[in-house]
């Protein structure tokens, strides 16, 4: 752990108390939590108040496309077993919601901060993260993301050399070529339903091999690591060959991923892999996904899916067809405003399913639909989907601000 420093300078105290007055002011005035406009405060203040809130932590960053939210939960969830944690839970992930956040934990020994891939080698910088936790990296908000490689050639060059330990998942070709640069890593089996973004090799542009689980590029040699952790089934396997069973009441899949991934994480902090898997049942819901809420004499699931990757994923937990799903898509700021991504979609999984649409892009959903040969009905609102469900329970995915508009509207 990293020594007790000295108290925060001066002007570091100003920062975070005017930080927190914008916050509670922006919050009064009923504009979500605010955490962003807080942070920013104090970051004009003290630019570099982040590294200085960092500098008395044992720091995990966690990034990815997909699971991000969800596994600094878990993460902060079984480190509680060794200390206090101090998190950036509701997903607030640029440096001003990560200020913001640590502002908050003056007593923490551990930081537990999910970071935008975007900003995650300014972010290592700044806090010096014991452990970086590394799980995917898919095609998402391509208006401001770019491309998939460039980020995974961004992540490479400002990791290389990081003293950080890093959680990595050696199932995703362009996470392993990022983490290949530092000389701490830790590899993990977790898995990777979405192959479509790495079909060519991240080295050398070569065509990427892919029998079964494993893949290799057939003409540099660039090939998946040996991994110490693995995902089994409904178990976690340790680097002694021990098998932890896995008790989430988070459902599907990339769920257990996430859990494999944190309880390597842990590990590195001395958490036990049975101690870890424990704290992790905890987790119920994550900022609204996978709650289920009555509205309407119904139970509605919310379940977020954000890009290609992500659907594919949230189409494995839903209930079997008669199911009724509504969809609900918008192109926000937040949401990325290009939809070409629908398109990447295999809505055809929906076949059996009534389907309702909704959202500020309900039409670009609709074409789609339609070219997948689905029966869907397009609505204005919620309250008129769910009128029209045939009995059951309904499963709701949207994605970032869609979900964010249904929570307000069925009081979640």
């Amino acid at each position: 752990m990293a020594g007790n420093s000295d108290p925060l300078t001066p002007r570091a105290k100003i920062a975070v108390t005017a930080g927190k007055a914008v916050a509670a002011a922006s919050r009064a005035a009923g504009r979500g939590s605010g955490s962003v406009i807080g942070g920013r405060v104090a970051l004009k203040l003290d630019p570099d108040l982040l590294a200085r809130l960092a500098q008395h932590l044992d720091v995990t960053l966690v990034s990815a496309t997909n699971g991000k939210t969800t596994t600094t939960r878990l993460i902060a969830e079984a480190l509680r077993a060794a200390g206090p944690v101090v998190s950036n839970a509701l997903g607030a992930n640029m440096p001003a919601g990560i200020t913001s956040a640590l502002a908050g934990g003056s007593d923490a020994r551990f930081g537990v901060i999910e970071v935008d891939e975007k900003y995650l080698a300014g972010v290592a910088r700044d806090t010096d993260p014991k452990c970086i936790a590394l799980l995917n990296l898919s095609r998402d908000q391509l208006d401001r993301a770019a491309e998939t490689r460039m980020l995974a050639e961004n992540w490479r060059e400002g990791l290389a050399g990081s003293k950080a330990v890093i959680v990595a998942n050696a199932d995703d070709p362009l996470v392993v070529w990022a983490a290949s640069s530092s000389p701490n890593v830790i590899w993990v089996a977790a898995g990777q339903m979405w192959k479509d973004d790495a079909w060519s090799c991240p080295s050398c542009g070569g065509v990427m091999q892919r029998p079964g689980d494993d893949w290799f590029c057939g003409e540099c040699g660039f090939r998946r690591p040996t991994p110490s952790w693995a995902l089994s089934g409904d178990h976690v396997l340790d680097p002694h060959g021990s098998a932890w069973p896995i008790h989430l009441q988070l459902p599907g899949r990339a769920n257990k991923a996430n859990a494999t991934s944190s309880a390597a994480v842990a590990a590195v902090f001395g958490v036990p892999p049975q101690v870890a898997l424990e704290r992790m049942y905890q987790v119920q819901a994550v900022a609204g996904r996978y709650d289920v809420v009555q509205f309407q004499g119904r139970d509605l699931r919310l379940l977020l899916a954000k890009n290609p990757a992500g659907w594919l994923e949230t189409f494995s937990l839903i209930d079997p067809p008669p199911a009724p799903v509504i969809l609900s898509v918008n192109a926000r700021g937040a949401d990325g405003t290009d939809t070409s991504w629908l398109w990447d979609v295999d809505y055809t999984r929906l076949t059996g399913h009534p389907i309702f649409v909704l959202g500020d892009r309900k039409l670009d959903l609709a074409v789609r639909l339609e070219v997948a040969n689905q029966q869907f009905q397009v609505c204005d609102t919620v309250d008129q989907a769910v009128q029209l469900c045939p009995p059951g329970r309904v499963e709701v995915i949207a994605n970032y601000t869609a979900f964010q508009d249904l929570r307000r509207r069925v009081g979640n």
